[in-house]
């Protein structure tokens, strides 16, 4: 089998192929990279070819595929833009005294875990003696 052949492909890899190939091009790659890249990602969420007869992997978790896109849609962060400076800067620095405050609580919190447990320590062996 010639390098590049397609033949061990499924039907349903090469038409994800070409649907990958079509949105790199809309984005204004070239034909021949685009290719390249449609099925550099086929490959990677199949893991190669998976007709009968190619030796077929495990299952494909598309995991790839599911990184993609944004938390928010397409359109997300519209609504904060909409909204004047002076606001956004106040949340924000609402936010962030939140957050400072929270930290503080964690550090202190671990703080008297950390000296409960040194004395619980050293009256156990305080006893033993």
């Amino acid at each position: 089998m010639p390098r590049g052949d397609k033949s061990s492909y499924t039907n349903k890899q090469k038409r994800k192929a070409e649907h990958i190939e079509e949105g790199y091009e809309k984005r204004g790659i070239g034909k021949k990279e685009a290719e390249r890249r449609a099925w550099a990602t086929v490959n990677k969420e199949t893991g190669g070819g998976n007709k009968s007869g190619s030796g077929r992997g495990v299952k494909d978790t598309n995991v790839a595929a599911k990184k993609g896109g944004r938390i928010g849609g397409p359109r997300g962060g519209k609504a904060a833009a909409r909204r004047p400076a002076a606001a956004r800067s106040r949340s924000a620095k609402k936010a962030a005294a939140t957050r400072k405050r929270k930290a503080a609580a964690r550090s202190s919190a671990r703080k008297t875990t950390r000296s409960s447990a040194r004395k619980t320590g050293t009256r156990k062996t305080a006893r033993r003696r």
